[in-house]
């Protein structure tokens, strides 16, 4: 099976991080229990000195290369993602996407609104390469700036109500789509380093997130809390 991530700022991460890439990739490598394999057409991380995807490093140097791949970038949305997802699925061919995009939307971009049809689009474009398939989405979490910002707040649970009609209207048996549980517990001031980007324990609550959704829906792997500890670096 072929695993595709697909996100903004929190799913390429900063030169250092561990990724919830790397966390996920950790728990199939010890649950999914046949072969499996990471694609995409971007290895990189961001680094915040050169303002640029040009880093190799990740904070476990165990992170094999084959596995850095991913379609995410810093800054990037639903609105940048659905016209590059056709190429990529035909590129990389893909069984699985594991999507988490929508903040950088609703901050600058577009409402809720459009940024839910940028989602069904995604989605059409990579059945377009693929009509078998699978994706799990993740909800939008707010950012600190919801906390001060009634209206991005506000935007936010409607992008995510709007999300979840996407997903029960174009979930199919040839092609399901799963929305994946907010990240248990999840708390942006222990969680991320600047209340929008996971620190450690957040990549593993991400990373929880699909792997649950997965493992209850499809039989994938197994639960996340048996192979990972949520509090290890």
């Amino acid at each position: 099976m072929r695993f595709l991530f697909v996100g903004d700022s929190m799913t390429i991460g900063r030169a250092g991080d561990f990724t919830w890439r790397f966390r996920m990739w950790q728990h199939l490598a010890a649950s999914f229990g046949g072969p499996f394999r990471i694609v995409g057409p971007r290895t990189e991380v961001y680094d915040t000195f050169a303002n640029a995807p040009v880093s190799s490093t990740y904070g476990d140097p165990a992170f094999p290369p084959k596995a850095h791949k991913h379609l995410a970038g810093w800054g990037e949305g639903w609105l940048h993602m659905a016209p590059l997802i056709r190429e990529t699925v035909t590129a990389t061919r893909p069984d699985v996407l594991l999507v988490s995009l929508g903040l950088i939307d609703l901050g600058f971009y577009t409402d809720a609104t459009q940024t839910a049809r940028n989602a069904r689009h995604f989605i059409a474009e990579a059945r377009a390469a693929n009509p078998h398939i699978r994706a799990v989405l993740l909800p939008v979490i707010p950012n600190i700036r919801a906390e001060t910002d009634p209206a991005f707040a506000a935007e936010c649970d409607h992008f995510n109500e709007l999300l979840a009609k996407a997903v029960a209207d174009l979930d199919a048996p040839a092609s399901p789509v799963l929305l994946a549980s907010h990240p248990t517990a999840y708390d942006i001031h222990t969680d991320t380093y600047d209340g929008t980007h996971p620190g450690p324990t957040g990549e593993h609550k991400l990373a929880a997130a699909f792997a649950d959704a997965m493992h209850q829906a499809w039989g994938v792997g197994a639960r996340y809390e048996s192979h990972a500890s949520p509090v290890t670096a």
